[in-house]
């Protein structure tokens, strides 16, 4: 039995984006992204009362790289990891694992526009600062989509992988804060993962999520007193 706790539009999409890739029978338990996830409960699940916990083989999973590397590890027919002794398992663990930073950005800038319901709460040389450390990661999937043998379709060479997932799932988050403006093979590869039909299934319905709105600018630089 597969059982993955879920909240829309967090990390744990990435792990809903991987099961529906797997092909693997499981089942969904959405939660709301609030003070239910520090539950006695739930804290049992995921002892940090986030999102996601996977329960899996009679055991529990928390830490969404630690469950793509599993799942891929106890999939492998699947193809979307890379198993010790491939080629590119150097480069698969740098890629997946950078999806988280990539998210600690994202993380920041969600606090910052929609988790402080108060403007005085905010800082908005924090939002400007961490846009641009976003953007900064943009670039970097950029040059590895630039690879040596020209413009690849996904980050690994050799093809679609979970590091396609994981990178592309903060990406879509990040896109609330930072566009791809700039980035046209980010832009690309972004187009063509998100249209799978395992990336589709992973989204929430409309209207359910943490994010009102498409964009969230970062207020604009004040003056300089005198």
């Amino acid at each position: 039995m597969i059982r993955l706790h879920h909240a829309h539009q967090t990390r744990s999409m990435r792990s809903l984006w991987l099961l529906h890739e797997l092909g693997v029978d499981f089942e969904l338990a959405v939660r709301p992204f609030d003070g239910s996830l520090r539950s006695e409960a739930y804290l049992a699940l995921n002892p940090a009362g986030r999102v996601p916990a996977l329960e899996i083989d009679g055991a529990c999973m928390f830490e969404t790289g630690a469950i793509a590397e599993y799942l891929c590890e106890r999939f492998p027919e699947a193809g979307l990891g890379r198993l010790p002794g491939d080629a590119e398992r150097m480069e698969w663990l740098v890629w997946l694992h950078f999806a988280e930073t990539i998210t600690q950005h994202v993380a920041i800038l969600t606090q910052q526009h929609v988790m402080l319901y108060e403007d005085h709460m905010r800082s908005p040389t924090l939002m400007r600062l961490e846009a641009k450390r976003l953007a900064k990661a943009y670039g970097a999937l950029e040059g590895q989509l630039n690879g040596p043998e020209g413009l690849r379709g996904t980050l690994l060479a050799s093809g679609f992988s979970v590091c396609d997932i994981c990178c592309g799932q903060a990406v879509y988050a990040g896109q609330h804060y930072a566009t791809l403006e700039g980035y046209p093979a980010v832009q690309a590869w972004y187009k063509r993962i998100t249209a799978r039909p395992a990336f589709r299934k992973s989204l929430p319905p409309e209207g359910e999520g943490i994010y009102a709105q498409p964009f969230y600018p970062a207020p604009e630089k004040p003056a300089k007193p005198g």
